[in-house]
């Protein structure tokens, strides 16, 4: 028994099991996240949908729809061999540049946002494909510029640049929290191909001084900065969000409240359903369902890692980088998500990934799995052909 637990846990870990043609655990804990957010994002939008249109379960259905469009997204990108992404990672990059200026023309605003194309039952914010297709320009660039980029300082400039304008149409929305992340994707991705250190410093201090000016130049963006300090100092003003949200995650203590039964999200916590989904599963789930939830995403990430990392061992480069920058935005939009509910961090408006109502997260996200699935699939059958060149 405990042999047969043994080599299935081994199956588990290890970087390529041979004994199926994709990888397994990836599907289930991607399943299992939908499925989370499913329940969870019915039971908190409960309140908000009956106000707003005497629905209970119109976010419900309407997330219900966004789900199954993820599978089948998934279903059909898994189908994309990894030499279409890097032959056509420009289109990709001026079509992600082409949407984020067209939602400046033609958005539609939300708070002061404009975020959002309105595509008939579903609104696409292409903040969530430039992530994606960042990632996989990025991947390219850093292939084919890869000496050049580990022997020459001056070298990072060009994805400074790229950086620079994907960052400043967003601000123009405005979505700090986005441009965050893909700072941050872009310092990861120079690490892990190996960059040089005077690269990272130069590329930090510039961040740290421009988020700083950002944050000094906006009223809104300084009182977000120091209300999540102490939000209970004006808890019905800028600390408002916040300190519901804390008050959610106090109230679930251990064990929660149980399903259906947060108080907070009955109009005490704006945006429960999206971006503060994770305050309602403290709420009725407690420590415990948080933790399940954080257990769930970091497993993930950890797989995404390890595609990663057989990719680079086989000398596969895009797809290495490109599999390492899927992980880094799994586990960097989770954390900053659930920092901001918990009062860690700043509020930004970040989704918990393939938990979080929405449609455009949801269905990009899918297809970042997708291309995860495609690339262990595609390393599982070369270590086959290997093996039989061998034989």
């Amino acid at each position: 028994m405990w042999e047969k637990i043994k080599t299935e846990w081994g199956n588990w870990v290890n970087i390529t099991p041979n004994n199926a043609l994709y990888d397994r655990a990836l599907i289930w804990l991607f399943l299992g996240l939908l499925t989370v957010g499913f329940v969870m994002v019915t039971s908190a939008s409960i309140p908000v949908s009956t106000r707003l249109n005497d629905a209970p379960f119109e976010f419900a259905i309407k997330d219900g729809f966004y789900v199954i469009t993820s599978i089948c997204a998934c279903l059909f990108f898994v189908q994309i061999p990894m030499e279409k992404w890097e032959k056509y990672n420009i289109l990709l990059f001026f079509f992600a540049v082409a949407c984020l200026v067209a939602v400046l023309i033609i958005g539609k605003e939300v708070n002061g946002s404009k975020r959002w194309i309105p595509f008939g039952v579903m609104n696409f914010q292409p903040a969530e494909l430039a992530k994606l297709a960042i990632i996989c320009y990025f991947s390219s660039f850093y292939v084919r510029k890869f000496d050049e980029m580990r022997t020459q300082s001056w070298s990072f400039f060009r994805p400074l640049l790229i950086l620079l304008i994907f960052g400043g149409l967003l601000l123009q929305q405005p979505d700090m929290g986005s441009s965050f992340v893909l700072f941050v994707l872009t310092f990861a991705m120079l690490f892990v191909m190996g960059a040089k250190l005077m690269q990272f410093l130069v590329l930090g201090t510039g961040a740290i001084i421009g988020f700083a000016i950002l944050v000094l130049m906006s009223e809104y963006r300084l009182k977000r900065m120091t209300s999540f300090m102490d939000p209970f100092a004006d808890a019905y003003g800028s600390g408002f969000q916040l300190s519901n949200s804390q008050m959610a995650f106090g109230q679930g203590e251990f064990w929660g409240q149980g399903l259906g039964n947060s108080i907070q999200k009955l109009e005490y916590l704006p945006e429960a359903h999206t971006d503060f989904v994770m305050a309602v599963i403290g709420e009725e789930f407690g420590f415990v369902g948080i933790l399940f939830v954080i257990t769930l995403l970091v497993l993930l990430s950890l797989r995404a890692l390890k595609i990663s990392r057989e990719s680079l061992i086989m000398e596969e480069r895009f797809k290495g980088f490109f599999a390492f920058g899927i992980a880094m935005w799994i586990f960097l939009q989770g954390f900053v998500n659930l920092g901001v509910a918990s009062g860690l961090l700043p509020t930004k408006g970040l989704t918990f990934p393939l938990v979080s109502y929405g449609g455009s997260s949801l269905v990009i996200m899918s297809i970042a799995i997708a291309i995860l699935l495609r690339i262990d699939h595609e390393n599982r059958l070369e270590r086959v052909g290997h093996a039989h060149i061998k034989e």
